[in-house]
């Protein structure tokens, strides 16, 4: 498997690229900014994009989506008020108002989708907001904002919630094998590894 990141503004989100190049498959983890870069990946490697798999609501992740786009995108359900509300926040940060992404598949704690020869699991982790998700494909954790390098997700925004984030990455993210890579939304690539031993926030 292929993955490439793209660093997206306004807030220097991650967005992840994840290609099948047997397959010839290809998933989104968030989608922050219209980029030709991953239009160019995506011809180079003569994959076709089958989902955006957005961690969560929030206007920084979601802003890159064109409408009437032929991808599917995969939210959960518990976000889609945060999601309706994204045009409260863009001009704040010198960005236009968008149209409303459709959400076309709704997925809950424990759902499993498969991209070319991978299997996407979904692992419901609330505490950043209310539907956030963690995707876990290939011994790699696609965090979102839910857990970083050695900090967590912050919870004063709407629907955050810190005991929730704390069981989520204690009871969820902590029982992956120690050997799992996490791939958050912002920042530097971790590991459940050093995050036991080195986040003090959980």
């Amino acid at each position: 498997m292929i993955i490439k990141t793209f660093i997206e503004p306004p807030i220097d989100n991650n967005n992840y690229l994840l290609i099948d190049d047997i397959a010839k498959e290809a998933v989104l983890v968030d989608c922050s900014a219209v980029d030709d870069d991953i239009k160019k990946a995506l011809d180079e490697n003569g994959a076709q994009l089958k989902y955006i798999l957005l961690t969560h609501g929030h206007f920084d992740h979601i802003a890159g989506i064109r409408p009437n786009t032929d991808v599917q995108i995969v939210m959960n359900k518990n976000d889609l008020e945060i999601l309706n509300q994204v045009n409260k926040y863009l001009p704040l940060f010198g960005m236009p108002e968008m149209t409303i992404p459709k959400i076309d598949i709704f997925v809950e704690d424990g759902d499993a989708l498969k991209f070319g020869n991978y299997e996407i699991k979904v692992i419901h982790t609330p505490g950043h907001t209310p539907g956030g998700v963690c995707y876990l494909i290939d011994g790699k954790l696609f965090s979102g904002d839910t857990i970083f390098r050695e900090s967590v997700g912050r919870c004063d925004l709407e629907g955050g919630n810190f005991d929730q984030i704390e069981d989520s990455i204690k009871n969820k993210i902590f029982t992956l094998p120690s050997e799992t890579l996490i791939y958050p939304g912002h920042g530097r690539m971790t590991s459940v590894e050093w995050e036991k031993e080195n986040n003090r926030f959980v």
